[in-house]
């Protein structure tokens, strides 16, 4: 399996471990609207590494992950029923690591790599 140009990881900070099973759907901004480029679900490692094509374009995108569910499946009630995080693509040649840090009340991210 090839690894996509934008990737992403998900750590349940509330148990120290990584958030398998999340949703997330990688979208890129348009002139009409967000544009949905693809979608998956994390690993048994909260990865997702074909998240969208081996190659995007500069611009604007954003990673919405469905943490309601990851959290209701868990029994653990959460402020947040999905996280929306978007960044800009300047350098096309880059890869984009997206990580993602949760709890129930609160969460994290940086420019991974």
């Amino acid at each position: 399996m090839s690894v996509s140009h934008v990737t992403t990881h998900i750590l349940d900070t509330g148990t120290g471990r990584p958030a398998s099973g999340v949703k997330a759907t990688l979208e890129a901004k348009s002139a009409t609207g967000w544009q949905e480029i693809a979608s998956g679900r994390t690993d048994n490692d909260g990865r997702i590494k074909n998240l969208g094509p081996e190659a995007v374009e500069a611009g604007i995108y954003r990673i919405v992950f469905e943490t309601g569910p990851y959290f209701g499946q868990k029994g653990t009630e959460t402020f947040f029923p999905f996280v929306e995080l978007a960044f800009e693509v300047k350098e096309p040649a880059e890869h984009y690591h997206v990580p993602l840090l949760i709890s129930p009340f609160a969460f994290s991210t940086y420019r991974g790599s």
